[in-house]
């Protein structure tokens, strides 16, 4: 039972609050009251003000597999990069770019946004866009063989872990 049912409302973001408070100060080189005074007003009065925009706080159904998966996430952005360079540097003429539409099992908006995220972390994808119903996600990719296989890849690695960790 909370003590305050309307706290949330009223302060809704406490840590981004004492956030922008220190980065207030750290602003302007100064703790004198007044400046304090300033930044706790920000820091309050931000938050409060935005709070409608802000989205829901994510849900983590199995935070171990997060570690993992940021891991792997690693792991493919370092074999990526030099996989790169290796295209880039022995026959640029060779590539194949295309854009490819990602079908989308994922619902939730902010696992939506890490795979995006993630796909555009890995070097040569970039996630381009998100249909309006957030049924598809168009990806451009710097060299691809097989369009299926590339989608069967980005599903397997990173959209099924999401969708374990996320939703």
């Amino acid at each position: 039972m909370k003590l305050f049912p309307q706290q949330q409302y009223w302060w809704p973001r406490p840590r981004f609050s004492i956030f922008l408070l220190v980065l207030w100060l750290l602003l302007v080189n100064s703790i004198s009251p007044g400046q304090i005074l300033i930044g706790a007003v920000l820091g309050w009065l931000i938050p409060f003000s935005t709070q409608q925009f802000w989205p829901e706080r994510p849900h983590l159904h199995n935070a171990g597999r997060l570690l993992l998966y940021l891991l792997r996430l690693l792991k493919d952005i370092l074999e990526s990069n030099l996989t790169v360079a290796r295209l880039i540097l022995r026959n640029p003429d060779s590539l194949q770019p295309a854009f490819i539409r990602f079908p989308l099992t994922l619902t939730d908006e902010f696992a939506i946004t890490v795979l995006a995220s993630s796909i555009s972390l890995t070097p040569g994808t970039v996630s381009a866009g998100l249909s309006p119903d957030r049924s598809m996600l168009l990806v451009h990719v710097l060299h691809v063989t097989d369009e299926q296989e590339l989608i069967e890849h980005i599903r397997n690695r990173y959209e099924q872990p999401l969708k374990e960790i996320l939703e």
